[in-house]
Order: structure tokens, then sequence, then C-alpha cells
């Protein structure tokens, strides 16, 4: 019996069941080199809107996948999020979606490491990805899932007046996603009950909240906004200090006003019994007993002034500082701006680039407020300056150059602080404005003068300990700056 053999060659020839053992054999060992798994993460991944995130994926064990099909997608195999096949990257077919903001990474190809990178993060990229990879005789997947966060903005605080005998405060914030998590907390970190609490998402998806609470005077008047991203396990907080001058409260010279009429009604009263009566009196008698009576009068004044807890000062404005473009009244209570500069000595005093000037009377200790009345004009701030701000070439006016001051820019109404503070919440600017400048504590408060709404205090610590004068800026020809009586 012959056995069939095939030959190669002249120089070797294989029978046929050895030749279908080397078969079967190369063909199993093929099989089994090219089985491989698909890894991916665990746990999902986490990607903040707005900025770019990585998927991770590999093989296992490591083999080179520049020859493998890498495809990336979704819910539907055919229309993928990215596709790497033939050693290129392939866009025919691609989810629109995602166009222009996908990269398989090909660094680690040769060790089968394919992570894809995706660019520009969308809320509607959250979900679940499938990492699909395939040579020409096996294939294998992984499923991982994709979480998607987004920071808001930095709380806004406003105060928005008085409620239930304390101040309203109240923390707004947008740009979240998913929805955040907000607090109010005290100095030392406890947290505060909210007034209101209203969370709503927007057409793009994203969250805004705004949560209110009630400030009571000597309780909670350091206290901050905390939003917490719970996803991300980040937050964004904004404290503020509420002076107590801002809560409500029976005014000094309100109570000094009605006594004052009390006690002069009283006399015209009594003034008139006296004449009626005056056949009953000497004139002498008269004279002295209206004597005794302005007196008391007169002490009952002084006294309710002693008690008064801030003093009125009498501000007026120093030529010597302002700019040769600002012109002073002959009282020197009021300022305007003029387009023609006016020939004044450069005296190192004087302001040369910034329209603004010093009050004469500067304050080292005590508690002192004036008035500023202002007219027309969108251009215009009020507040105090230290005694050594800069006066030649640019400012800026902010409290690290010594400048602590509320101000009027075409429509917006807001504190020179620094960084710059968003607008704040008035519907209109105050006509009329208290400074209330406390040199014992370093701080500096503003107050509409015609509603006795407080518009924004500087904290304790704020202002240095050195001499403190009144500041004003004019930035255009129709304001009218005056120091009320």
């Amino acid at each position: 019996m012959k056995v069939l053999s095939f030959c190669h060659s002249s120089r070797a020839c294989f029978p046929l069941p050895g030749f279908i053992i080397f078969f079967f054999t190369c063909y199993v060992h093929r099989m089994e080199s090219a089985k491989f798994t698909v890894i991916g993460p665990s746990d999902p991944v986490t990607a903040i809107l707005g900025q770019e995130t990585v998927l991770p994926c590999h093989l296992s064990p490591s083999m080179s996948a520049v020859n493998m099909e890498v495809r990336w997608f979704r819910s539907e195999f055919a229309s993928f999020v990215h596709l790497y096949r033939d050693g290129k990257d392939r866009y025919d077919g691609q989810m629109p979606d995602y166009r222009g903001r996908t990269e398989l990474l090909k660094a680690g190809l040769r060790d089968g490491i394919v992570p894809l990178r995706i660019l520009n993060i969308r809320r509607a990229d959250e979900g679940l990805y499938l990492c699909f990879v395939q040579d020409d005789t096996f294939y294998g997947e992984t499923v991982l899932e994709l979480w998607v966060a987004g920071l808001g903005s930095a709380p806004l605080i406003s105060v928005e007046g008085h409620q239930d005998g304390g101040i309203r405060v109240v923390c707004q914030s947008a740009g979240w996603y998913p929805e955040p998590e907000v607090l109010w907390k005290d100095r030392s970190g406890r947290h505060l009950p909210s007034l209101s609490e209203t969370t709503s998402q927007r057409d793009n998806g994203l969250f805004e909240t705004e949560t209110a609470l009630i400030v009571i005077e000597h309780s909670n008047q350091n206290l901050s906004c905390c939003i917490r991203n719970t996803v991300l396990n980040q937050e964004k907080e904004s404290a503020v200090y509420i002076a107590d001058s801002f809560f409500p409260r029976v005014n000094p010279w309100m109570v000094v006003l009605s006594v004052i009429l009390a006690v002069l009604f009283g006399f015209i009263g009594l003034t008139v019994y006296l004449f009626k009566t005056k056949d009953n009196r000497t004139e002498s008698d008269h004279s002295r007993y209206i004597s005794v009576l302005l007196g008391k009068l007169n002490e009952e004044i002084g006294w309710r002034r002693s008690v008064a807890p801030i003093e009125e000062a009498n501000v007026t404005l120093d030529p010597d500082t302002a700019h040769p473009q600002l012109v002073l009244s002959e009282d020197q209570k009021s300022v305007r701006w003029e387009d023609t500069r006016q020939h004044l000595p450069d005296n190192p005093e004087r302001f040369d680039t910034w329209p603004c000037v010093l009050g004469c009377e500067g304050f080292t200790s005590g508690r002192h407020c004036w008035e500023v009345e202002v007219k027309d004009g969108q251009c215009w701030a009020v507040g105090v300056a230290r005694e050594s701000v800069r006066r030649k070439g640019e400012i800026s006016c902010s409290p690290e150059w010594g400048i602590w001051a509320v101000e009027q820019w075409w429509g917006q109404f807001r504190a020179l602080t620094s960084p710059v503070t968003p607008p704040l919440p008035l519907s209109r600017a105050p006509s009329r404005i208290r400074v209330c400048l406390d040199c014992d504590r370093g701080q500096v408060t503003f107050i509409d003068a015609g509603d006795e709404a407080p518009i924004f205090t500087f904290p304790p610590g704020s202002v240095p300990g050195e001499r403190i004068r009144p500041w004003l800026w004019v930035g255009d020809r129709d304001t009218r700056l005056r120091l009320c009586p």
C-alpha cells in the first residue's frame, strides 16, 4: 500500500498525514495567538463641560493594534464615534455631534493601548461607550461609562434690604451640571438654614440656583455661600460681611429732631400762656423763666448730639488736590468737569491724570459720615482715600491703591473692589449717598440717604490705620457732585 505524499520541491517531500497535522497545528497556534481581551475602566470616567477627556481602553495581553480595527461607538455599531481601520482614521459614517472633536491616541498602538480623546465636552456626551477591537480572525469589546459635570459661576451675594427685623441676603449662581448642592455657612463653618431655595434647568441643560437667608444683627454677620458639584467633589464659595450700620434702627438724628420739635412746641405754648398770665408775673420773672427754659433746651440738644453714634463731618474740597479739569464752587462744596484744562500749579498734591479731588478734612480715629448729592451725569465715583494715595500718572481705583469707593459707570453701579465684582443689584444709582467711615474698625459703609437702604460695605480691617480723606471722581461733563450740609 502506497502512502500519498506532497513534494514541495525536489529537496523536500511530506507524507499527506504529516501535512494535515502540520497545517492543523499552525492554524490552531495562529488562532490561539490571536485571542485577546479588550479592557476598560470599571468605574465611570468623569469629564468637565467645555474641557477634554480621555476614555481608556487596551488589549490584554499586550499586542500591537496597528493593523487592527478600533471602533468607538455608542448605541449603533455603524454610526460610530470614531473609527480607525487599515492604519488610518475613517470619518465616513461618523456621528455628526462628534465631528472634529475626537482623536484616537496612537502613541501606544504597538502595545495595544487604544484610548479615545474627546474635545470640548458637552452635556449630550454623557452615557455608555463601547470600545471594539478586531483583527482578521478575532474581536473583543468592552463597555465604559462617561459622566459629565459642570462647574458654574462663582456665587454672587447681594443684599436686598430689610426683612423680618434683619437683612435679606441672596446668593445666585448659574452653569452647573448636574444639580448642585447649596449651603450657607457661618464663620466657623457651621451650616445655616436658608429662608428659600430655587433651582431651575435652562434650555442648555445647565442648572442655576438662587437661595436667600435672613441675617440678624450680632448673629452670623460673617457668612459664606458655598455651591458644590457632588460628582466632581469641587465647590465655589463667596463670603460677605454685613456691617452693623446695615441693620434697621432708629435714625439718631431723627430722634434729635423729634426732641427739638417737642421742646420747641412746648416752649411756644408756654410763651403764649405766659403772655396770657403776664398780669400775674413781673417782667423780671418772665425773663428769668425764659432763660432757664432755653438753657434746658440747649442742654437737651447737646446731650442728644453726644450720644449719636456717628459724627456728621462738615467736609469741603481741597483745591490743591483737584485735577486741572475739575472746577470747584466758591464754597468748595461742589465739583464739575470741564473740557478745558485750567492753568494751575502742578504741585505734588494735585492729581494730574485722573479727574479726582480730595476733601480738606482728614480722619484718623472715631466714626464720621457725610453725604454727597449727585446731579445728572453717567460717570462718577464717591468714597474715601488714604492721605498717601498716588496723585501722578495712572492709578487704579481699588483698595490696593488706597481708594475705597462706589462708582456709576454708564448705567452700571458697582463697588470698586479688586478683583472687580458684578454690578450691585440696584434698580438705579442713588442720587444722594451717605459715606460712613469708622477709623477705629477700619471700615467704610455706603448708604442710600434717600431710603436708608444699605448699598455696600468694605469689611472691618479694609482701611489702614492712617489719615483718611473724602475722595470724589468726576468722569463726564454732565456730572455735578455736591457735599451736602
